[in-house]
């Protein structure tokens, strides 16, 4: 059910061996602790990833709340999820800005109109497995090609490390790193589980007092666009931003090539989406096939509401599915009252402002390890399918693809639209891998993904979010769950 839900024994506590399913609920303060406990899950992806792509956080964290409403009525209560920032954009978004003139409002507006139009896509892929059954989509991106386009979500933004963030600070760059690493292997439990928010904030005070010892920093200046003079952390937009107010929100624009260059994302949102689907239903004892469909529509149309006012595309979390395995509360009533908190949050522009002077050397440190657990991720993917590299059909046109990815290549189609990067890379491995298997059939082999079938994406179950990560299975979450990418 969606709203009415029913007390749970006394309201203080599971009983031994028994779980708070997701049309129960515990007393009304105990719930919004637990609210309150997802917002703190979720906020470092959410927040991080829409500095990555130059979007305001201040719309990412309030839309996130809208669209988890949205998607926990499009799933009628039966799946409880948090729809946090996607990690999976990345890529298509600084390849968006490097061709619409960077970080400018009209590159923002064509920015958001592409993400828009994938969510679209997400939706209808949604709607076409609700109607078909998952096992039509799964032909499609078989896990050969779902991993493949993990790994080069992932190892595709290398460049962006190398050469906007770490440039910026390299000794606060490998400190925030450091630190980072140190944070999720040593803390096993709750404070393992948000190391990447601990590990920004911990740079951003180091940053902060590397101002007061050292004096202002000469590096590369993003903002600038060159080598200059300047303060590691600026706080004037802080001080001149009001407390409350509504975020600076804006209209999309739609650009054919833009979207081109956002689609491969689709691909890692429904693996993803699946994995945490499943997920949820083991640890629920629920049978979720029958919504896996109404998972990806809400997931497509929660990208689309946020961006049609600024915001950033969402996926489901694992950061909040590890909260609510290590709590055995799975009420979807924590998950309406962690909307509600994000969006009250969304209302103060100050702390927009505060999010928004995170210093490029701190990002630098946080997304190293980001984009490189989603790359791994794809190799996960792999494993975990068996997937046979000892067939060319495998091996050639994901090798291809993963170097157009990680270069970044770019092909020139005309004088307005070039495939770059993770899109070519993508086009190559999909479209490579079904043109090989087909000559494969033709010439008397039968290709290794057949003889072995085609699992689902999913795997046995999964588990993160922000990205594709964990997008396989529930072990991850044993370990903590969305420690890294949020995705």
């Amino acid at each position: 059910m969606v709203a009415g839900w029913t007390k749970h024994g006394d309201g203080r506590t599971p009983a031994p061996g028994e779980v708070v399913r997701p049309d129960e609920r515990l007393s009304w303060p105990r719930m919004v602790g637990f609210g309150a406990q997802h917002v703190i899950a979720m906020f470092g992806a959410t927040f991080v990833f829409p500095l990555v792509m130059g979007l305001d956080p201040n719309v990412a964290i309030m839309f996130s709340g809208v669209a988890t409403i949205l998607f926990l009525l499009i799933v009628q209560g039966k799946v409880p999820s948090y729809l946090g920032t996607s990690a999976s954009f990345v890529g298509g978004v600084l390849a968006i800005r490097a061709l619409f003139g960077g970080d400018t409002p009209a590159a923002d507006a064509i920015v958001t109109g592409a993400i828009l139009v994938a969510g679209l896509v997400l939706a209808l892929v949604g709607v076409a497995m609700h109607v078909l059954g998952v096992h039509v989509i799964n032909r499609v991106f078989p896990p050969v090609v779902t991993g493949a386009v993990v790994m080069l979500i992932g190892f595709g933004l290398a460049y962006v490390v190398a050469d906007v963030y770490w440039p910026q600070d390299q000794w606060i760059a490998l400190i925030t790193m450091t630190v980072t690493f140190l944070i999720i292997v040593l803390f096993k439990g709750f404070v393992g589980r948000i190391g990447i928010l601990l590990g920004l904030v911990i740079g951003f005070v180091l940053s902060w007092a590397a101002d007061r010892v050292f004096g202002d920093i000469t590096a590369y200046n993003a903002g600038a666009g060159r080598v200059d003079t300047h303060p590691r952390v600026s706080f004037d937009a802080v001080a001149s931003a009001d407390w409350i107010g509504l975020p600076d929100m804006h209209l999309p624009d739609f650009k054919v090539s833009a979207v081109i260059l956002v689609l491969p994302a689709v691909i890692a949102l429904v693996a993803e989406n699946v994995g945490h689907v499943k997920a949820v239903g083991e640890m629920t004892g629920t049978d979720v096939n029958p919504y896996m469909g109404r998972a990806i529509i809400g997931d497509g149309v929660g990208t689309m509401v946020t961006s049609a006012f600024g915001g950033s595309p969402t996926t489901t979390y694992a950061e909040n599915i590890g909260v609510m395995a290590a709590t055995r509360v799975y009420s979807t009533a924590a998950y309406y009252i962690a909307a509600v908190i994000a969006i009250l949050f969304g209302l103060c522009p100050k702390f927009g402002a505060l999010v928004a002077a995170t210093p490029g050397g701190v990002l630098g440190g946080i997304t190293v390890i980001l984009y490189g657990m989603i790359g791994l991720l794809g190799a996960k993917i792999w494993i975990e399918n068996r997937v046979d590299f000892a067939d060319p059909v495998n091996m050639v046109p994901v090798g291809a693809g993963v170097i157009l990815a990680i270069g970044p290549v770019k092909q020139t189609i005309s004088s307005d639209f070039v495939l770059e990067g993770i899109a070519l890379g993508t086009i190559v491995v999909l479209g490579g891998h079904h043109l090989l298997r087909a000559v494969a059939r033709r010439g008397g082999g039968t290709p290794a993904a057949e003889t072995a079938g085609v699992p689902d994406p999913g795997g046995p179950a999964a588990g993160p979010p922000g990205t594709a990560r964990d997008a396989q299975t529930p072990a991850g979450e044993k370990d903590g769950p969305g420690r890294g990418a949020a995705g």
